[in-house]
């Protein structure tokens, strides 16, 4: 890309050209959804390629190991045996979920060419997420019903997936319309239940815990395919963004004082559940957690979520587990030398928002 002509990116003339600034990411009737070119919106641009820059599978992942830990009665505590059964039940139908409103709901809504093609990145994604857990689950031979049934059986997790449904649930009216300024809000409301809370906040307190087992030397594999998703929701997490301050941008009729505060208290109750789901991961301490220490880190995150769709903050928490970030990076050299070289050529590109 620094081979550009000044004033271009990735062959984009500055400006967009004619046309461009009649763009829109919703209810745009002046410009064809299936002409991409020129581009207003290079911020979705950027996250695609980003997303193609980290392309993996699952079967990329060594999980011998793991097996053989798995498979030895003496080698993990039952609770840290809870602590990875709890998210894999978790995360394995929280991405289908994910993936079902990109593809129902979304793309129906979204009439920007660029911002679309990002969609349809996301979802091949969402699929890759699906496809780990079924590849863990019959790599480690796990118990299939009882990891895919956690969503109705486990409280702390229906409650997770039942608050996101709830909150999203209006724009899957089929007589839905993006048309006017309420129902913008409507639609803006919902990203923040998609992005901000599913994937921003929900996803978080499930990636420390996993990456946690990293620093033990511990179910490695598994805990590198979270550290996979988690790049990848990095990236979604950062065009939601975008995505959701855009749409502000250009209904700005839309951000009232009290719009803000619905956002706000919805950021604040997501928050209550996942101290909950913490709370029933980790009964007891392990592996330098526990569910104080987590919720914590669900407090800071939740902060920083807030103040990037330019809302105050609210709980003034700090960092409890700064170590994320020097982990993640001790993992990505050790992916270049240990398995694909491609790891290296993107490890620049990516944007830790941990």
């Amino acid at each position: 890309m620094n081979d550009q002509a000044p004033g271009m990116l990735m062959g984009i003339p500055k400006g967009g050209g004619k046309g461009n600034e009649e763009k829109t990411i919703l209810n745009c009737s002046t410009t064809d959804p299936n002409k991409i070119l020129p581009m207003k919106y290079k911020w979705a641009r950027q996250h695609y390629k980003t997303g193609v820059a980290n392309n993996w599978t699952p079967e990329e992942v060594n999980m011998q190991k793991d097996v053989e830990t798995w498979r030895n009665p003496k080698a993990l505590t039952q609770d840290e045996r809870r602590l990875i059964m709890r998210n894999m039940g978790f995360f394995s139908t929280a991405e289908s979920l994910t993936a079902n409103n990109i593809v129902l709901i979304l793309y129906k809504h979204i009439t920007n060419p660029e911002c679309r093609q990002y969609l349809l990145r996301q979802a091949y994604e969402e699929a890759v997420h699906t496809d780990t857990f079924i590849y863990c689950c019959d790599t480690l031979g796990l118990d299939a019903d009882e990891v895919y049934n956690m969503y109705l059986e486990v409280e702390s997790i229906k409650a997770k997936d039942e608050y996101v449904v709830n909150m999203t649930k209006s724009i899957l009216d089929p007589n839905f319309s993006t048309k006017g300024t309420e129902n913008i809000q409507r639609f803006v409301h919902d990203l923040v239940g998609f992005y901000v809370i599913m994937e921003g906040i929900f996803f978080y307190a499930g990636f420390v815990m996993m990456l946690s087992f990293l620093r033990q030397n511990k179910m490695v594999g598994v805990a590198e395919q979270f550290q996979f998703i988690l790049r990848d929701e990095s990236v979604h997490l950062a065009f939601g963004v975008d995505l959701i301050n855009t749409i502000i941008d250009e209904n700005p009729a839309i951000w009232t004082p009290e719009f803000k505060e619905t956002i706000t208290e919805r950021v604040r109750e997501a928050v209550e559940l996942e101290m909950a789901y913490a709370a029933d991961c980790l009964p007891r301490g392990i592996l330098g957690l526990n569910a104080s220490s987590v919720g914590e880190y669900v407090q800071y995150i939740a902060d920083r979520r807030l103040k990037k769709i330019r809302l105050d903050s609210i709980y003034g928490t700090k960092n409890p587990f700064p170590w994320m970030s020097e982990i993640i990076d001790l993992r990505k050299e050790k992916n270049f030398f240990e398995t694909r070289v491609t790891e290296y050529q993107t490890a620049g590109m990516l944007s830790w928002d941990e």
